[in-house]
């Protein structure tokens, strides 16, 4: 059974939050990027995950995951299930809005208030993870989309009463 998430100390390891689903998850991100190691792969899915439960705790904020982030949210999405019990432990639902990729829209001081403030939400950052789409493990993952930071691509639903689990 997945964790609830009341707070980053009440989830010392945000992986919790998936329970036994994030080693389908993660396994999901190592099919699509045969050529990354099965342990950045869990890397990968962790810095979604903080992802996520940011977006969701901060909802009037706007945020947007690296390209090397998104492959992992991308495989928390296809796994509908685990994604629905997650948003639902958060009480929010984080939709996600593709746009096509353009490196030319790669931002680094919108990436540094994104990171900024999953700190603030208490995780520590994957810094490796996000980087500039262009170079280092970004340029290989199989991600074909990315975002901007206008608000479109990320929209929170908070819960309503009637909708508790």
């Amino acid at each position: 059974m997945p964790a609830r998430f009341a707070g980053p100390k009440s989830v010392p390891d945000v992986r919790a939050l998936l329970g036994d689903a994030f080693h389908s998850v993660r396994a999901t991100v190592a099919d699509d990027n045969p050529d990354i190691s099965l342990k950045t792969c869990g890397r990968i899915v962790t810095e979604a995950l903080k992802f996520v439960v940011t977006a969701a705790r901060f909802p009037e904020r706007s945020i947007v995951p690296s390209r090397v982030v998104d492959e992992g949210w991308h495989a928390l999405i296809l796994h509908t299930r685990a994604y629905r019990d997650l948003c639902n432990g958060l009480g929010m639902f984080v939709h996600h809005t593709p746009e096509r990729p353009n490196a030319g829209r790669f931002c680094p001081e919108v990436i540094g208030r994104t990171t900024a403030l999953i700190e603030a939400a208490g995780f520590a950052v994957d810094s490796e993870l996000w980087g500039d789409p262009t170079r280092g493990l970004a340029a290989n993952v199989a991600a074909t989309c990315q975002h901007s930071d206008d608000g479109g691509p990320i929209v929170i639903i908070p819960k309503r009463p009637s909708q508790s689990a």
